[in-house]
């Protein structure tokens, strides 16, 4: 049998797992098991970057896994959309993994007493990539479902690496949460097949509009829901800022990047494709706003970095809906050049994060001490993506807010018009807490518990050296680098999106994909 395109789509799945299993009997040889990780990713960049190209050019490929019939058992489809988002979580785990190489998190944890070995870390990560490209490959709800699952199993161990107290009570609050909104799903799934006989998604996206409307829109609201949660959309978010900030900055940096994008990216698919009449899209701009301004509003009453970053999360993940509740190719388009913006940007914000605890020993803005002094580097890294998550001009970030605001204009309705200009507020506001803590951190001198500045020397350059290694700074530059890519590339990204949204939209080219003899009845 020859080779085709559609033979890579399998391997960003395949390739992780096999090399989970690699790690895991390489767990006492700590070089070994790098070299598995880091190649592993590495070929599922290549991979992910070829499926962008070839379903571009050749439209979306398929996969009937083990030859089954689609409709009988499990399909995997690369589109446009689908490939862009594996090519993007693959390069943020790698970036990540090189990270956690340059702090030696791939066997100890600096929190437990230096001999404690966690071979458990690599073959945790694989998983949770292959549990992203999963859910991003899977043509059925249920196969979704469990690449859901996967991404639990796994950020549930990398949440609580280290066994520290605050670790594993964010993990049970993680776990419980998770686990609700898996059920809701789980719920969800049930109804589809009880009402349309089928959970593959071209299959659905022919049948869902023959079953009963109030029955088509309680099944809407039922995923939503599920959807909603992993997403952290308002006003289901409370968990998110409680969970990540206690996590090591690689973790944290590889949460923030996938796995709320991951329930992002299943509304676009199920929303577009089976529910394209639009009923819910005033809930969900509402829901798009309320979370723009709580997530903000809890972002700048913050101190601490991480937990202020995990607001702005909250906070961004707003704009994202908002760009799937205007629909259409400019809202769409928007929506998903947005996600890919959020996240290069917060991952390496994240990992900025994680340097500024390894140099200054907190991340608390009020204990820091003028990191700038003995660090412009850092400082430099910090504020640069930091202006583009505001959407400073002329950033990516900027450039993903127009497009939402243009899409927004041409709805036209007095409620994404609100949106419109909810979102110029929450950039401002979003711009005025990270410069807030920048100056903070990196200008002024710890405070006191009245508040006052105390006047102190920053740290030294012998600690900087220490703490500062290019093993963890590297890996930081690169992905400050690929954020700032964005903005170069945003005309050609732009374009791809547009056409990536016109296939959602149309919904035809995905379904002739999966059903090239026609939909079954």
């Amino acid at each position: 049998m020859s080779f085709t395109a559609a033979h890579l789509v399998p391997l960003p799945v395949v390739v992780p797992l096999i090399a989970a299993g690699a790690t895991l009997v390489a767990s006492r040889r700590t070089t070994l098991q790098r070299v598995f990780t880091v190649s592993a990713l590495a070929t599922t960049v290549v991979v992910a970057a070829l499926l962008v190209g070839v379903s571009d050019r050749h439209g979306p490929q398929v996969v009937n896994v083990g030859g089954w019939m689609p409709h009988e058992g499990i399909v995997l489809v690369a589109d446009r959309l689908g490939a862009l988002m594996l090519l993007v979580s693959a390069i943020v785990t790698l970036g990540v993994v090189l990270y956690s190489i340059g702090e030696g998190r791939s066997s100890f944890d600096d929190e437990s007493d230096g001999q404690s070995p966690l071979p458990v870390f690599h073959p945790t990560l694989l998983v949770l990539s292959a549990g992203v490209s999963t859910t991003f490959l899977s043509g059925d709800l249920f196969h979704l479902y469990v690449g859901f699952e996967m991404l639990l199993a796994a950020s549930f161990v990398l949440l609580t690496l280290g066994g520290t107290r605050p670790r594993v009570r964010a993990g049970v609050t993680y776990v419980a949460v998770s686990l609700l909104s898996s059920l809701v799903f789980l719920t969800g799934i049930a109804l589809v097949y009880a009402a349309a006989g089928t959970v593959n998604l071209a299959h659905l996206g022919a049948r869902m509009q023959e079953i009963d409307p109030g029955t088509r829109l309680t099944i809407e609201l039922v995923l939503l829901l599920g959807f909603g949660v992993k997403a952290a959309i308002f006003p289901m978010a409370g968990w998110l800022p409680e969970s990540y900030p206690t996590a090591p900055a690689s973790v944290t940096a590889v949460f923030a990047g996938l796995l709320t994008k991951v329930g992002v990216y299943a509304i676009i698919r199920t929303e577009v494709l089976l529910f394209p009449d639009d009923r819910v899209s005033p809930m969900l701009l509402g829901a798009a706003l309320l979370t723009m301004v709580t997530g903000i509003l809890g972002a700048l009453v913050q101190d601490d970095i991480k937990r202020l970053l995990s607001f702005t999360l909250v906070s961004h993940i707003g704009y994202m809906i908002f760009g799937i509740a205007v629909g259409g190719v400019l809202g769409l388009s928007a929506a998903i050049f947005y996600v890919v913006h959020h996240i290069l940007i917060q991952s390496a914000l994240f990992l900025v994060a994680g340097l500024i605890e390894r140099r200054g020993g907190t991340t608390s803005s009020m204990r820091l001490n003028r990191l700038a002094a003995g660090s412009p580097l850092l400082a430099a890294l910090f504020f640069v993506p930091a202006l583009n998550l505001a959407g400073v001009p002329p950033f990516s970030g900027f450039i993903g807010k127009i497009g939402l605001m243009r899409a927004g204009v041409a709805a036209g309705d007095w409620l994404s018009l609100l949106l419109v200009a909810g979102s110029a507020v929450t950039s401002l506001l979003t711009l005025y807490a990270l410069t807030r803590v920048w100056a903070r951190a990196f200008w002024r001198g710890p405070f006191d518990e009245g508040g006052t500045e105390r006047e102190e020397e920053g740290p030294s350059d012998e600690y900087a050296a220490e703490a500062m290694t290019p093993g963890v700074v590297v890996p930081t530059v690169l992905m400050v680098v690929v954020g700032l890519l964005i903005t170069v590339v945003a005309g050609p990204l732009f374009a791809y999106t547009d056409r990536a949204a016109a296939d959602l939209i149309g919904q035809e080219t995905y379904v002739d994909a999966v059903f090239p003899e026609g939909v079954p009845r």
